[in-house]
């Protein structure tokens, strides 16, 4: 398979962090964030050019547009965009979530999708092709008690990505994906202990990625899960 520009949001821990490694084992190139200055620098100098990351806060449309205009002009475009990057809220009821912490979570899980989005597609769509994966969740598709705020961001990356799939052309796909349940320091803020019963990042991306380098503008639009998850 020839090699891709796959563009990774949230590289610097949990399933962005994975997804890296495992990538760039196949012999992609990746062009990733994050909003950690020393897990920045530590994956530039462990993979090194071609690939290149960036300290970007995906939820500052100012800070991804600039970012967007350096990848462009120095990668060209990506083949594959993952909005990976998330926050979630701690456990509590509605109620008590103040609102700085609501606003932070629909900043980063939504409207950075959306920055994303606005500064990398329109030359997907100039050149005819592209996957923009968004991730949602099991909890885009169901809910629990005490996470309503990240619950109804990815409920609203379902709706966002299935309407963005019908204004894409032809040759292009949008397509939100359940990554499934892994054991990362997100699940852990909400299942404790027990989120050692699932699966590992990297024992994770070594099932994801193939799945994801597979997709093509066929799932435009479809919702879909990461098989085994």
């Amino acid at each position: 398979m020839k090699g891709k520009l796959v563009l990774i949001t949230g590289v610097t821990r949990g399933l962005g962090r994975a997804m890296v490694e495992e990538f760039v084992s196949r012999g992609h190139v990746i062009v990733g964030c994050g909003r950690t200055a020393d897990e920045i620098e530590r994956l530039s100098r462990q993979f090194g050019s071609p690939h290149s990351f960036g300290v970007v806060d995906v939820k500052s449309d100012t800070a991804v547009a600039a970012w967007a205009e350096s990848v462009l002009r120095d990668h060209g475009v990506p083949d594959l965009i993952l909005n990976n990057a998330a926050v979630i809220n701690p456990n509590e009821p509605l109620w008590k979530v103040d609102s700085e912490t609501f606003s932070r979570v629909v900043d980063v899980n939504l409207k950075g999708v959306a920055n994303i989005i606005r500064h990398f597609v329109p030359a997907m769509i100039e050149c005819g092709t592209g996957i923009i994966v968004n991730f949602s969740s099991g909890w885009g598709r169901s809910t629990d008690g005490e996470v309503a705020p990240y619950c109804a961001t990815k409920w609203a990356i379902e709706g966002l990505t299935q309407a963005l799939a019908q204004e894409l052309p032809a040759g292009l796909a949008a397509i939100p994906l359940n990554p499934g349940i892994i054991d990362t320091a997100m699940l852990r803020s909400c299942f404790g202990g027990s989120a050692a019963a699932y699966p590992k990042p990297e024992a994770w991306a070594k099932v994801a990625v193939p799945f994801l380098l597979q997709l093509s503008a066929r799932d435009n639009g479809r919702s879909l899960t990461v098989p085994g998850t």
